[in-house]
């Protein structure tokens, strides 16, 4: 992916080090690889500029694996014969950043999408060691493509998601591109102006770079702070602000 000269110049004079973080892209898109995917076009851009600083990425397009619907870590002990989330959960918990992306339809995240905000749900309940939820201290954010209205809706329900479950999400962590409402050119279709359209890349770039401050930010302080929010203590008793005198 060929950066502009504005997203090069960013990441030239950038003084941070953000080589000891990591972000998964989970696409959400219908196409099986190698299909060209239009969320794709986007999703490499905010890769681009991560990986001019440093950072290490993968991409992943869940279509292209076997995820059984469910709301259990492991749908395979729940009666599935075949549940490849797992092996995804994993490059979840081991990245700092995840952005979601999802082409519309119908004005809605693809049911990938969906299927992807469902098995992260099923881990929610997980703790870390501080006795927090288990997403805590990463960051989130999504990138959203499509030719009708939508894109807003798409963000406001993956990052409430997102949020939900613990992750971080910082200011300005989505951006959209929609072509013409109907029929019409996608992202990467010869003449649909998206690749070049100003605010698409205006967005995806302050998505990118906040999701990188963000994440350096937890990162240097050991994650977000453990106070009043750990579950662990909460189920042994504690109740921070309210008095239990039951409690030793």
């Amino acid at each position: 992916m060929t950066l502009s000269e504005k997203q090069q110049a960013l990441c030239t004079t950038s003084s941070w080090d953000f080589s000891t973080l990591s972000a998964l892209f989970l696409n959400c898109t219908l196409k099986k690889s190698p299909e060209l995917s239009h969320t794709q076009g986007l999703i490499d851009i905010s890769a681009a500029i991560m990986e001019k600083n440093g950072v290490s990425v993968e991409v992943l397009r869940p279509v292209d694996d076997d995820l059984a619907p469910g709301v259990w870590p492991d749908m395979t002990q729940h009666g599935a014969e075949k549940d490849d989330w797992p092996q995804i959960y994993e490059k979840v918990m081991a990245a700092d950043i995840l952005v979601v992306g999802t082409s519309i339809w119908l004005g809605e995240k693809t049911s990938v999408a969906t299927q992807v905000i469902e098995r992260l749900y099923a881990s929610s309940g997980l703790l870390n060691d501080a006795g927090q939820y288990a997403y805590y201290g990463r960051v989130g954010g999504c990138l959203v493509t499509g030719n009708e209205d939508g894109a807003k809706h798409c963000a406001m329900n993956i990052l409430y998601s997102m949020q939900h479950v613990g992750y971080v999400i910082p200011p300005q962590a989505d951006a959209a591109w929609l072509g013409e409402a109907g029929p019409g050119p996608s992202y990467l279709d010869e003449g649909s102006g998206g690749p070049e359209n100003d605010f698409t890349n205006r967005n995806t770039t302050f998505m990118t770079w906040n999701l990188l401050h963000s994440a350096k930010m937890l990162q240097d302080i050991g994650g977000f702070p453990a106070h009043g929010n750990q579950r662990s203590l909460w189920d042994a008793g504690c109740r921070s602000d309210f008095e239990n005198p039951e409690h030793r």
